[in-house]
């Protein structure tokens, strides 16, 4: 669907997993407001995302998470000044996504705005420009989420090369899996990252992975690696931590590396909740001020899940591609492969 409008301010609406959020994101690509409300604690229990409790949650939390976004940003919950409606149409759990997708459409109805779906990775690929807004192309990134992990080369908004991605569990699926095993809870990520710098890393020797030409990962080995070992050494859960961060953080920033060799970059950036992880942050930090290239790590709140870097990608989609069909759907299995 064309559009012809101007394309100001944006609300963003993200629904892809366990955060509801909302934000507003004007034309400068500036975060006006941005709220997140995370269903996790009915997740922690089951060591993991139960779909079906998480679609609820949506339903529970939107409305008053969108109402608030709006008056965060001094707009009128009930009619606010908005040019469009940027909303996650995958991928996702496709319940999850569904909840988004009905509230932006009934919103985008009831305003007589555009709605524009948007792919979650991309999203995430949004991040670094919301915190530096001139920053130069190209920037190599490594998305490394929960459900995704993948090396990018951005050559600009909408130009994406996936260089490698990973051929089994995502780093931060990893993350959870060894930490429910540990008995540390869910989600994994957090808990090791903090346990992880009172271990000794080099009290568990872990293969390195995917050691081969390409740039492709692999975490699933690793895993069962930990198992294994724990099984046969009385080994303090900080030593296995600190030894599996490790591990991960090595094949990651390896790659990156290899990544970095081989192709023309002005920066290279972090985006996903695995972004947060303190160790790999300073290790690309290190690695970025090696090659002299711009660093573009998200602060917290962009690493994860959140509506104003789907707001960015849906500013850049409705400008360039238009308003999207009403007949947007969910696509749970949405590729970043499909929108080059």
């Amino acid at each position: 669907m064309t559009y012809a409008g101007s394309v100001g301010v944006v609300l963003g609406i993200e629904t892809s997993c366990d955060e509801t959020a909302a934000a507003v994101v004007d034309e400068n690509y500036r975060v006006v407001a941005s709220r997140i409300e995370s269903s996790i604690d009915e997740h922690r229990d089951f060591g993991g995302v139960v779909p079906e409790l998480a679609g609820r949650a949506h339903v529970t939390h939107l409305p008053g998470v969108v109402a608030g976004a709006l008056a965060d940003a001094g707009l009128d919950p009930h009619r606010p000044s908005i040019d469009a409606i940027a909303v996650t149409s995958g991928p996702g759990l496709v319940g999850s996504l569904l909840v988004g997708l009905s509230a932006a459409k009934a919103y985008a109805l009831a305003w007589e705005v555009p709605v524009v779906g948007v792919n979650h990775l991309e999203g995430h690929l949004f991040a670094p420009l919301l915190e530096h807004p001139d920053l130069a192309w190209p920037v190599l990134t490594l998305l490394v989420s929960g459900g995704h992990t993948a090396l990018v080369v951005v050559e600009g908004p909408g130009r994406y090369e996936v260089l490698g991605e990973t051929i089994d569990d995502a780093a931060g699926e990893a993350f959870d899996k060894v930490a429910r095993w540990l008995g540390l809870g869910y989600p994994g990520g957090p808990v090791i990252d903090a346990l992880a710098a009172t271990g000794d890393p080099a009290a568990l020797r872990l293969p390195a992975s995917m050691t081969g030409p390409g740039f492709d990962l692999s975490f699933s080995g690793l895993k069962t690696a930990v198992v294994r070992a724990r099984g046969v050494a009385d080994l303090a859960p900080a030593d296995v931590a600190a030894a599996f961060q490790a591990a991960v953080n090595e094949q990651l920033v390896r790659k990156l590396r290899a990544a970095l060799e081989s192709r023309p970059a002005a920066g290279v950036a972090l985006a996903g909740g695995v972004a947060a992880n303190s160790a790999l942050r300073a290790r690309v930090r290190d690695l970025a001020e090696e090659f002299g290239v711009a660093l573009h790590l998200p602060s917290a709140l962009l690493c994860t899940d959140n509506a104003a870097m789907i707001a960015a990608a849906g500013r850049y989609r409705l400008a360039h591609d238009g308003a999207s069909e009403p007949s947007l759907g969910a696509r749970p299995n949405w590729t970043l492969q499909e929108l080059t």
